[in-house]
């Protein structure tokens, strides 16, 4: 597993539509990574690709971490789409180390932008089989958490302390997916390790709806 760290420059007018539209930003993203031949598997799912933006207010940065199961390729972005100031950027780093090393009852510190929904007229239809329905949001910090809690649960991992440090929207209008709209939640806090394979899987695969939009990815770090 490796993670991407990239410093975006907002100057930038790749970077500013990538901000405005979570679709043009996924495909940026997936521009690190070469096409599957199976069609049945999408490249972001076949390489475990996920990602997550943060804003830094004191100093106005823009990163996008990107985590993947194979080492990305990171010459095809956009010009001009990292700060340039003679530092390393984007910069990768190797992580399938700290993810084997998880034992129980470790204590971690985390953090999981998420997309909290819950699914609304599910039910069988005539011939038996069950129907999905749609997702809807979740809104409220208690709704919130309480989906955090049972997906650690799901997860392998208990919640120590959890804030949610930000909430809201980010609006999708495409061709294929007019209109949709995806709430952004920042959890962060403290965890504890009761499975670690369950808690491995979730780091790799992510947690949650929204994946491809940037949503799902957790880190963790010493306590």
């Amino acid at each position: 597993m490796f993670l991407t760290l990239m410093r975006l420059e907002p100057r930038a007018a790749s970077v500013q539509r990538d901000l405005r539209d979570p679709q043009a930003l996924h495909r940026t993203v997936m521009r690190g990574f070469p096409n599957v031949i199976d069609l049945e598997v999408g490249a972001r799912a076949h390489y475990n690709v996920l990602h997550r933006l943060e804003f830094q207010r004191r100093t106005g940065q823009i990163m996008l971490y990107v985590q993947s199961g194979v080492a990305p390729n990171w010459s095809d972005l956009p010009p001009d789409y990292l700060v340039d100031d003679g530092m390393p950027n984007p910069t990768v780093k190797p992580v399938a180390d700290a993810f084997d090393n998880l034992g129980v009852d470790r204590s971690l510190r985390f953090r999981l932008r998420a997309n909290p929904t819950r699914k609304v007229a599910t039910k069988s239809g005539p011939d038996g089989k069950r129907r999905h329905g749609r997702r809807v949001p979740l809104s409220g910090v208690d709704a919130q958490v309480e989906w955090l809690v049972r997906k650690a649960d799901d997860h392998g991992f208990e919640l120590i302390q959890v804030v949610v440090a930000a909430t809201g929207s980010t609006e999708l209008v495409s061709s294929r997916s007019a209109g949709l709209t995806f709430q952004g939640v920042l959890f962060e806090g403290r965890l504890l390790v009761r499975d670690p394979d369950r808690l491995r899987s979730a780091l790799v695969q992510g947690i949650g709806p929204g994946k491809a939009y940037g949503f799902g990815l957790l880190s963790i770090g010493p306590d």
